[in-house]
């Protein structure tokens, strides 16, 4: 879900702005404290119904025979550079998953650059062509951008903005809000890579890592998973605020209970060490090329069988299921057999990489 959009249908009503209230860095941690700024601060003026449908795009209709499916979202890592990716890829993959994540077919992109005063001319040409590699990969063409520059110390030498669109299948009808009680949740790979990828660019783990960011175009994962069954309820890539966050705004959105299955979650041995001496919880550490689903129970082989073909899909596994009740809660079965609630991820864990 981007800054952009979320379902505010029964949630929990966030208190009015105060004048002295501040921007702080949890804000843009992609959990409750961004939903609770949306709804303060965006909602209100901007309010229509294709922002509160809550998904990771917004599904329009332009008069067409087609309805079209839009999102924008900005890019801000640090560094610019990090294992399996870049700040360039990051964004065209980003903005191509949000827009599949409505069944869409994305076709176009545009980019915004803010550039700060002092950044090599070799850096930027290495995020040019890795944005370009990403949209070949993709199938998707930049039609148009914007540059600007701000003086050294304005910004952490790059920033881009991407906006993207595409054109949603006539047969499918994908969102947040279509979570259904017996849906199996499926998840397409491990989950965590991409944050804990960041932090080893940092330095901060304090060990050595071979981990690489899992960034990464899912738009043909995603249509190849709905040819296999256009019966699919939700899509949903689980960014900021990871797989826990997402889940939890899922069962909002359908107003259903999520029940995981701990000894199912694939987390790669690397991810599970860091967290653990860190003492993150991998369900709310950001990816950047897994996707959630939420598939009826009579689709499921067909859909795993599609998406283990593919190569951003070859390690889905079953996760869990929806569940009637309890409504907009997501649980977690552990492997010591007991059951404990996942909730949203409160404010700032991990900064800056999304």
């Amino acid at each position: 879900m981007t800054d952009e959009t979320i379902n505010i249908e029964g949630a929990v009503c966030a208190p009015p702005l105060h004048h002295n209230e501040q921007i702080v860095m949890g804000h843009g941690a992609g959990g409750r404290m961004s939903h609770q700024l949306i709804q303060k601060a965006f909602l209100p003026a901007f309010q229509n119904p294709a922002l509160q449908a809550g998904d990771d795009a917004a599904l329009v209709d332009a008069g067409l025979r087609q309805q079209l499916s839009i999102s924008t979202d900005s890019h801000v890592v640090f560094p610019l550079f990090f294992p399996g990716g870049d700040i360039g890829k990051l964004a065209v993959c980003g903005t191509v998953n949000d827009v599949a994540m409505l069944g869409a077919k994305p076709l176009y992109l545009t980019a915004g650059f803010i550039l700060e005063e002092g950044l090599q001319m070799e850096s930027l040409q290495r995020v040019i062509v890795s944005m370009k590699e990403a949209a070949e990969e993709a199938g998707v063409h930049i039609v148009a951008g914007d540059t600007k520059v701000v003086q050294k110390g304005k910004a952490d030498g790059l920033y881009i903005t991407t906006a993207g669109i595409g054109v949603v299948r006539a047969d499918v009808n994908v969102s947040g809000a279509n979570a259904k009680a017996g849906d199996a949740v499926i998840l397409s790979g491990t989950i965590g890579d991409h944050g804990i990828a960041v932090l080893a660019a940092r330095g901060e783990l304090g060990f050595q890592s071979s981990l690489q960011s899992d960034v990464a175009p899912l738009n043909h994962l995603i249509a190849a998973m709905l040819d296999a069954s256009p019966n699919i309820h939700v899509l949903r890539d689980p960014t900021r605020g990871g797989l826990a966050t997402t889940l939890n705004e899922i069962a909002t959105q359908s107003n259903v209970g999520i029940l995981l299955d701990e000894k199912t979650l694939p987390i790669h041995p690397e991810v599970a060490a860091a967290c653990e001496m860190l003492g993150f919880d991998p369900l709310y550490v950001a990816n950047e090329g897994k996707l959630v689903t939420m598939v009826p129970r009579e689709d499921v082989e067909k859909v795993l069988a599609a998406m283990r073909k593919t190569r951003y899909g070859e390690g889905a596994v079953i996760i869990g299921e929806v569940t009637a009740e309890p409504k907009s809660r997501v649980l977690l079965k552990t492997n010591l057999g007991t059951t404990r609630v996942v909730d949203m991820l409160a404010g700032e864990m991990l900064p800056r990489i999304c």
